[in-house]
């Protein structure tokens, strides 16, 4: 009976060198145009097939089915350098994929199979103000980084939950932290952006000047450019309070409230479940008083700390190389029943296919406060959600690994089917949403189905405007692209 309890508590709680390798492409196509072009201008940051940069930087993803092959790897390291590979790439007519953090989970979101993989891991410079405001930092970092740059000015940013999560992907589209209820979420939270356009003019975005544009970054994905720099809020916060628990199906009862997420593990061999809760809150009382009913629960393991950030930050990893993996992901009104009915029904289809090599699944609850979208819609600048702040919702999502490339069609067609379902039983109780959170779904959902279609109208007047060659819409491989 624990997930029943935790799921009802979730929805009480609603109402969280080596490149020196020749190349093998030809100049006469438009990708062997760039690369070559690319490797006679910046030789040290162009790197071919059969290099160690090549395999080293080809591998910097969480999700395996992103191991694709690039013609060639360009590896900048400025803000020209990145222009100039954008002025070569359009004008070679050259398809590319913009690799960031590497962390979105489907092929060809951050990787290319011929092309060119524009990889941003060299742009890794951070830069706090005079005044401790505000932080300047480069796409090549992940959040961790930016955690133990902070720590010793007492400050943090509102950035992504695993150490390895990288800035640029989770930025501009929403991203989600434990405080979004207080602070918005990280898009939310960034003053200026420092953008190259697909034909390598440079553009700083903010609330003043290029004001349209600022405003599309804001959840709009990589539809209009590539951004150099971020410039990010930061917030006086040198300690939080956290807690992470561990359950089996023996507890009895269950009080969370936001701040948290809750994800369930099963394993269809051994039929054991288990359900984990992370819950952080400002501060240093411990344990953290947002999560003391829930933690009288009896668990399995409980360990509540006092730490910065960064230390908490260090112990959630997802590792590089992961698995291979597929999301499922829709938004609901919060209905404990339903979750529970959701949970067990994920339960039963889990068991269709325990027989997956190295089968990972998990069924994860995220909250999205009402509070997070009403900062949005009251700070002057908004976003491209345009979400509902009148009430909280529960984004649920199935994330499901697996070892062997054999198994993607059937666990591809398995969790898609899944998702429908799920999606099709809160249709008929009018529990459903039709908002997509672009960080929790799969490939072949569509994220801009449950955005307001004024504003991806706006978008496709904006995008027209910076990308008039389309430069980000046909050549640019990866992610999820506004429609035509």
């Amino acid at each position: 009976m624990f997930s029943s309890y935790l799921l009802l508590a979730f929805a009480g709680a609603v109402s969280a060198s080596c490149n020196s390798s020749t190349s093998l492409v030809s100049a006469t196509t438009t990708e062997g145009c760039a690369c070559q072009e690319l490797s006679t201008t910046y030789p040290e940051y162009l790197y071919y097939p059969n290099s160690t940069n090549y395999t080293t930087v080809n591998l910097e993803a969480w999700d395996t089915r992103s191991n694709l092959e690039p013609s060639c790897i360009f590896n900048p390291v400025t803000a020209d350098q990145v222009a100039d590979g954008m002025s070569v790439i359009s004008k070679c007519n050259a398809q590319f994929a913009i690799r960031g953090g590497g962390h979105m989970n489907f092929p060809g979101a951050n990787n290319i199979n011929g092309g060119v993989m524009l990889a941003l891991s060299g742009l890794d410079r951070i830069q706090i103000s005079a005044d401790n405001s505000t932080v300047e930092v480069g796409p090549g970092l992940r959040w961790f980084d930016i955690y133990s740059y902070l720590e010793p000015y007492g400050r943090i940013v509102i950035g992504g939950r695993l150490k390895t999560i990288g800035v640029p992907g989770l930025t501009l589209i929403g991203g989600v932290h434990y405080f979004a209820n207080k602070y918005g979420y990280a898009m939310d939270n960034v003053v200026s952006y420092d953008v190259v356009l697909g034909n390598g003019t440079q553009v700083t975005a903010t609330a003043n000047s290029s004001s349209d544009l600022f405003w599309a970054l804001k959840g709009g994905a990589n539809n209009f450019g590539v951004v150099t720099k971020f410039t990010l809020k930061t917030f006086a916060i040198p300690q939080v309070s956290t807690t992470i628990q561990v359950f089996n199906e023996s507890v009895d009862d269950a009080s969370v409230a936001a701040g948290a997420v809750i994800t369930i593990n099963y394993n269809a061999t051994t039929k054991v479940v288990s359900a984990s809760l992370i819950g952080v809150q400002e501060g240093t009382e411990s344990p953290p008083s947002r999560f003391a009913n829930f933690s009288s629960i009896p668990a399995v393991r409980a360990v509540n700390n006092v730490s910065s950030m960064a230390t908490f930050a260090a112990q959630l990893d997802s590792p590089l190389q992961m698995f291979r993996v597929k999301f499922g992901h829709h938004t609901m009104r919060p209905d404990a029943d339903q979750l529970y009915s959701f949970y067990q029904i994920w339960k039963a289809a889990v068991d269709e296919i325990a027989d997956v090599d190295g089968l990972y699944p998990t069924f994860v609850l995220n909250l999205d406060p009402a509070s997070a979208n009403t900062i949005a819609k009251t700070n002057g600048v908004g976003n491209v959600w345009g979400a509902d702040d009148s009430e909280s919702a529960i984004w649920y999502q199935t994330s499901t690994g697996w070892n062997l490339a054999k198994d993607d069609l059937r666990v591809q067609t398995w969790s898609r089917q899944l998702t429908a379902k799920l999606h099709a039983l809160n249709q008929a109780e009018g529990l459903s949403s039709e908002f997509i959170y672009m960080g929790d779904a799969g490939e072949d959902q569509d994220p801009w189905v449950g955005m307001p279609v004024e504003n991806v109208e706006r978008m496709k007047t904006v995008r027209a405007k910076y990308d008039g060659g389309g430069v980000f819409t046909y050549l640019n491989w990866g992610g999820f692209k506004l429609p035509n």
